[in-house]
């Protein structure tokens, strides 16, 4: 017997071509947040403008993402989730256009804003309808499937970016988006239509949606920027910090006393949803803060190429991919709480293997950490969607996506943040430590010292040239040895923060994943 859950009337045909559609517009989404970053170098060319100043392509579309993410659930109620969803993908297909149309900065800067309103329902909204019309039985696969999507972005991006930048120019990364959004949208016009006796709301929480962008808006550019300005040796970043204290504060308390909030924030009192947001936090620091370093690590440190570089990521997000089809089959039999503590147990056995890097490590020592890591997230993200969203139903389900997926964005960003400063003051930290022991005094330098400058004078150096380039050659060392120790010491942190939040699993109800009722039939 057919189950009917969500929205009524749905076949299974409608149900997976709403799936293709939204998996699209999501496969767009996380793709443009690291495409970009490869051609920030020819867009400063082109357009006669400084990296603190293109910068702003990229902390222009997050911000506006993370201030829409929260009113994904309200946006949806007021506008009908079917014209939301695919006026979203057409709002995000017609500003890629533009910003690849854009000849000036200020005019690419506008457009990456409105990518990034676009973009913000493709994630968290698509994933809640999609628990909505499938059955219960079929979330574990959709999941599973939708969350090869999310995975897509992130692992093909920079080398899809840096290829395409290099083939053609960088117009073409905005470009690219024309032939998947246009599809996207017209599946979802097709297919999709909103809950039977679906009344929209009249009510517009202006005060709420000005607070949060105050509150969210100066957090996310302290992330963004702090370390570029120095943190708090900056008084912009010490302002903004105030700001986005004093704002989110404000936010809370007005969303909480007035009747029709632009984010319900009382969703975080069911106890799945409120452990799964903090995980989540822990997940989107993991995900995308070494997303963001072992690109570094494998260009600066290793010497990789780019085309190089993109093949080890795609090794790890093929991995990932085959983890979420196998969870995705057995999520709904087993405990969620087990296959997120799995989950969570190879991402710290990635980054424990991960922190004993050295320089002479090859790719065959890191192929292996590269595919734990993509594999853990296979068990992480299907049944921690799952587990956290499956106990609400309606509006509830809408809010409460939008709430998780902005957490995993905070994590990321407050990752990237954190794990840039940790690098550069660590790697200050080794060399410090190190260029003590180098003194004359220390046999063991001394005998390397002429060691290497007796095989330069070998080589035909005079001997007052090889003492400078032996020195030079030893600075060379110590430098590559204390940025080695500071990327151990960031995979040591994520890791730490991942075993810190294991106790975490606790709140989460048993079996929720598997024995929860079909969603909205509460």
């Amino acid at each position: 017997m057919q189950q009917k859950v969500g929205y009524a009337g749905y076949t299974n045909a409608a149900r997976w071509m709403v799936l293709i559609g939204l998996m699209l517009g999501t496969i767009l989404e996380t793709l443009d947040v690291s495409i970009v970053n490869v051609a920030i170098p020819d867009m400063m060319g082109n357009l006669g403008c400084t990296l603190d100043q293109v910068n702003w392509v990229s902390t222009g579309y997050i911000i506006a993402n993370v201030i829409v993410l929260p009113l994904s659930g309200w946006l949806s109620a007021y506008f009908g989730r079917r014209k939301y969803l695919a006026g979203s993908i057409i709002v995000f297909t017609a500003a890629s256009f533009m910003c690849g149309m854009s000849r000036t900065l200020d005019m690419l800067i506008f457009f990456r804003i409105m990518q990034g309103a676009g973009g913000a329902a493709l994630l968290s909204t698509s994933m809640a309808t999609l628990l909505e019309i499938f059955p219960t039985e079929q979330h574990g696969l959709v999941a599973a499937i939708f969350g090869i999507g999310v995975m897509v972005g992130p692992t093909v991006g920079p080398t899809l970016g840096g290829y395409i930048t290099d083939s053609f120019s960088w117009p073409w990364i905005f470009f690219i988006n024309v032939p998947i959004g246009v599809p996207a949208a017209l599946l979802t016009l097709s297919y999709m239509r909103d809950a039977d006796g679906h009344e929209a709301s009249g009510k517009i929480d202006g005060v709420g949606i000005g607070l949060l962008a105050i509150g969210v808006g100066s957090l996310q550019v302290v992330l963004e920027r702090g370390n570029r300005e120095d943190w708090f040796d900056s008084p912009m970043i010490c302002w903004l910090s105030a700001i986005a204290v004093v704002g989110m504060a404000a936010f809370i308390w007005w969303e909480m006393r007035v009747d029709s909030p632009a984010v319900n924030l009382r969703v975080l009192r069911d106890r799945g949803l409120a452990a799964g947001t903090v995980f989540s936090i822990v997940l989107g620091f993991g995900l995308y803060g070494s997303l963001f370093i072992l690109p570094v690590f494998l260009q600066q440190v290793r010497g990789y190429t780019a085309m190089q570089t993109g093949v080890m990521l795609i090794t790890d997000g093929l991995s990932a991919a085959i983890s979420m089809a196998l969870v995705g089959k057995v999520v709904a039999r087993y405990d969620a709480r087990w296959l997120v503590a799995i989950g969570t147990m190879m991402f710290i056995g990635a980054m424990w293997m991960l922190n004993r890097v050295t320089m002479d490590t090859g790719p065959e020592h890191l192929i292996w950490p590269f595919i734990l890591r993509g594999g853990s997230l296979g068990f992480l993200f299907v049944p921690l969607s799952i587990a956290s969203l499956t106990g609400l139903q309606g509006k509830d389900m809408a809010d409460g996506s939008g709430l998780f997926n902005l957490t995993r964005q905070w994590g990321g960003s407050a990752g990237i943040a954190f794990l840039s400063t940790l690098l550069d003051h660590r790697a200050a930290f080794h060399r410090a430590m190190m260029v003590e022991n180098l003194t004359a005094f220390n046999p063991l330098v001394v005998v390397r010292f002429r060691a290497v400058q007796a095989y330069l004078m070998a080589k035909g150096a005079a001997a007052p040239i090889a003492q400078r380039q032996a020195a030079a050659l030893m600075d060379q060392i110590v430098v590559g040895q204390s940025t080695v120790m500071a990327f151990e010491d960031a995979f040591l942190c994520i890791g730490v923060a991942f075993l810190l939040a294991f106790p975490l699993l606790l709140l989460f109800r048993r079996a929720q994943a598997a024995a929860a009722a079909p969603v909205g039939m509460h």
